[in-house]
């Protein structure tokens, strides 16, 4: 059996991910400490902005709102994140995360198990060339922390 060590991994050494809105990072994925089971990652939205609308066909999303204003919207019905809520989404829910306040919001997210092969772990539903949206707006939002960089296809 290989043992894995715990590593640490500080924000500032994450690459941005932009792709699909917001700021995706993956911190602590197979990639960058060897998880097996799921990885985690934290999203950084910013007033009016969004992360495309996606869904995960074999994993659970977790989420943690640290700060900000944000609504989600799971199979297309909104509903309000405020700071220390968490939220469980079930794999195959469509979601997108839309920052409705006027500061920079921050989730934690973790996703798991992980898929088969990182091509499979994440497809989007919408085009995400524009993300950013008016505060409020109900938009085609563009969801979800992709997976590419999680070890899994794109938070």
């Amino acid at each position: 059996m290989i043992k894995t060590r715990p590593k640490i991994v500080d924000l500032s050494e994450t690459e941005h991910n932009r792709r699909r809105g917001g700021d995706l990072r993956a911190m602590l994925t197979p990639a960058t400490v060897g998880s097996t089971s799921g990885f985690m990652g934290v999203a950084i939205v910013q007033p009016g902005d969004r992360i495309g609308e996606h869904y995960h066909p074999y994993s659970e999303e977790f989420v943690y709102v640290i700060c900000g204003k944000l609504e989600v919207d799971l199979d297309g019905e909104p509903h309000p994140l405020r700071p220390e809520q968490g939220l469980m989404i079930p794999a195959f829910m469509r979601h997108r995360f839309r920052n409705v306040g006027d500061e920079e919001a921050r989730l934690v997210f973790h996703l798991g198990p992980l898929a088969p092969r990182p091509q499979l772990g994440h497809v989007d539903t919408e085009e995400t060339d524009s993300v950013a949206v008016s505060a409020g707006a109900e938009g085609a939002g563009v969801a979800g922390a992709g997976q590419a960089d999680r070890g899994q296809v794109r938070s």
